[in-house]
């Protein structure tokens, strides 16, 4: 079986981050599935998903190592032709990547203890995004 579902996320702009575990295993209920992958994906270039312990600290972490690494600045070649500030927002998405694949055992996907499946928005600006899951298995 595959199934392809859509979860939308209103953001608030520059290192939003949300928790999607909850969202994504509903979706796997609902559909059925006991085994197989949940890929999801995120539609739009300036947007990222990926694994992490969902808490406070590692979020402020996570998103100061990606300033400190990819920084807003003016003389990116985007901002040069564009002027729309968000050169270090597309940057920063394609070294998280807007995609993952997640095992689903029982029902759910399979994660460490300590470990959720985050959406981390790098425009700047609130952003209505189109979270794709698609379900394989069966």
């Amino acid at each position: 079986m595959v199934i392809h579902k859509h979860l939308k996320l209103q953001t608030r702009g520059h290192r939003d981050f949300h928790d999607l575990t909850d969202g994504v295993n509903t979706l796997i209920r609902q559909s059925g599935l006991r085994t197989g992958l949940a890929h999801i994906f995120v539609a739009g270039s300036t947007a990222a998903v990926g694994t992490i312990e969902f808490e406070p600290g590692l979020q402020q972490d996570l998103g100061d190592l990606l300033d400190r690494l990819i920084p807003p600045r003016p003389d990116y070649a985007h901002e040069q032709a564009w002027h729309d500030g968000n050169a270090h927002s597309h940057l920063q998405a394609t070294l998280l990547r807007p995609a993952i694949t997640i095992p689903v055992d029982g029902c759910c996907l399979v994660l460490g203890a300590w470990q959720q499946l985050f959406f981390l928005e790098c425009d700047i600006r609130p952003r209505e995004r189109t979270i794709i899951v698609t379900l394989m298995g069966e």
